[in-house]
């Protein structure tokens, strides 16, 4: 093991203990190496290598010690009644251990805040979560630099796009949609328009697929090149949308998935983008599961999200669009 890697003790043995196993043995980074775990409380059931949990009894700071453990994750569910050793991982920390409960761990880890995991004081009291003023006036300059930047860049492409629409499959080449955006309120997303002009003829919202029969020949090619979401430079700088941020979904849905996903509403805190964290880290999807997996990219984006994170998310995007894969 490299002086880089960390060596993390988890106290618990049940599955969310089994959960950070999962994640650090499946990851393709040889930075995470877990040397044991401790079981506490109630905490009976044993779902991680049992070879790997330590005697009954074990002292925490003991064993970080002996195992040379730099980092500790408190992976139990049930923490009342007395079954955290709170003294001993206060020591742990004074000692130059680093302690970090399950959230934690999986925000660093999967660049996601995880929803089985969440508790609502986190989302309180933990960091980030900031909409300043500072920050929302930086964006904005951004997001109207780089739009008016892209669309003299792009004019071309788009006058093109629009050709190829009305020569295939007639007008109008722009499709307009009613999205769900910053506070809840509603405003037109704009995109080319890349499915038959009787899509939804009988009126009910339906989840796009990758294989959507609907789509026209044109429509596959500016899909895959995400050239159908161009017209949405103009939503950024009419205000509705920034570069960066959660995707918006239709009224239809999110009322769906704000029923069925909890803090689904978060996402709502800041304004939706062309392209975010969640679509350059989840494969293409649209179901209530996919939704939930995206979710958890988007509040890691909402709790997070700086310039520099936008500028990452913007450079992953165009090799995205290059290689043809991510989601939209």
């Amino acid at each position: 093991a490299g002086m880089f890697t960390r060596r993390i003790l988890v106290v618990g043995t049940g599955p969310e203990a089994a959960s950070v196993w999962d994640s650090v043995s499946t990851s393709a980074s040889a930075t995470h190496t877990i040397v044991g775990f401790v079981s506490v409380g109630a905490d009976t059931s044993v779902d991680v290598p049992s070879a790997m949990v330590m005697p009954e009894g074990s002292c925490v700071m003991q064993l970080a010690r002996d195992h040379r453990a730099n980092e500790i994750v408190v992976a139990v569910r049930e923490r009342r009644g007395g079954v955290l050793p709170l003294r001993e991982l206060l020591d742990c920390k004074l000692a130059g251990v680093t302690v970090n409960d399950l959230s934690s761990f999986f925000e660093r880890m999967r660049g996601q805040v995880r929803l089985d995991s969440l508790r609502a004081s986190w989302l309180i009291y933990g960091d980030g979560f900031r909409q300043g003023i500072g920050r929302t006036v930086v964006k904005r300059l951004f997001d109207v630099l780089a739009a008016s930047v892209l669309l003299v860049v792009t004019a071309p492409v788009m006058l093109l796009a629009a050709i190829a629409i009305a020569l295939e499959s007639g007008f109008p080449v722009i499709y307009r949609q009613e999205r769900v955006g910053q506070g809840g309120r509603t405003f037109k997303v704009l995109k080319f328009r890349s499915m038959r002009l009787d899509a939804e003829a009988d009126g009910k919202p339906r989840w796009a697929s990758n294989s959507d029969d609907r789509v026209t020949r044109v429509g596959h090619f500016i899909r895959k090149t995400r050239i159908d979401e161009l017209p949405q430079i103009f939503n950024v700088l009419h205000g509705d949308m920034s570069f960066v941020g959660p995707r918006p979904e239709r009224p239809f849905f999110v009322d769906q998935l704000t029923d069925q996903i909890p803090f689904y509403a978060a996402r709502h805190s800041v304004k939706p983008g062309i392209t975010g964290w969640a679509q350059v880290r989840y494969a293409y999807g649209a179901s209530v599961d996919d939704a939930v997996q995206k979710l958890q990219y988007d509040l890691y984006y909402v709790k997070n999200h700086t310039l520099f994170l936008d500028v990452l998310v913007l450079l992953q995007t165009v090799r995205v669009v290059l290689t043809g894969d991510g989601a939209r």
